[in-house]
């Protein structure tokens, strides 16, 4: 029997640095966390969850008629730890048998690259990992036997750390689109990105 694998895209930050929630910045006329959205729910995944926290009410509009699941961070001040900690619940809560995490600012994600990593991980059997700008990093997919270890993070971190420190073997799936996000002003004009 198949896997049951989920994605939770982590939504919930406040974009300080961008001045304006980057979930609603429009790329080809599409806000950003509904492009991500879509990759995840066009992928292997059995479940695709929204972690949403800071504009809550703005950004859930955006994924209306998408076949995801909300779930509320009300912990998002802290940082992208409280996410991670609210994906991996929810995984829990589902007994889903590994957890893909990915972050709502990517917006070259596909599909694709989601199955990639299902793949390399040979369907949740041990964790993968996107790689570019020579390091490890989301999204990133976590076996069920990691959820504790992702249930201890804090602050504003995210699972890269985990990664790093981790005894188990990441498989690296190469992902250089990767390395594009948007954290700064300046980083809209690489996207192509409009005005919400």
């Amino acid at each position: 029997m198949a896997s049951a694998i989920g994605c939770a895209v982590l939504a919930a930050g406040a974009s300080s640095r961008l001045g304006r929630p980057k979930q609603l910045v429009l790329v080809d006329g599409v806000p950003l966390i509904r492009l991500v959205a879509r990759a995840a729910a066009r992928s292997r995944c059995a479940r695709v969850a929204i972690v949403l926290g800071a504009n809550a009410a703005n950004v859930a509009p955006a994924l209306e008629g998408l076949d995801v699941e909300r779930v509320d961070n009300p912990e998002w001040a802290e940082g992208m730890a409280a996410s991670v900690r609210a994906a991996a619940a929810w995984a829990g809560r589902h007994a889903l048998d590994a957890l893909l995490l990915a972050v709502a600012d990517q917006p070259r994600l596909s599909s694709r690259h989601l199955d990639a990593l299902i793949a390399a991980s040979r369907d949740g059997e041990r964790p993968a990992a996107s790689a570019y700008g020579g390091q490890l990093g989301v999204p990133a997919l976590f076996p069920q036997r990691w959820y504790a270890r992702l249930a201890l993070v804090r602050g504003d971190t995210g699972a890269r750390q985990l990664l790093r420190a981790s005894g188990e073997l990441v498989v690296a799936v190469e992902w250089p689109a990767g390395a594009l996000d948007v954290d700064r002003p300046e980083d809209l004009g690489a996207i192509g990105a409009g005005e919400t």
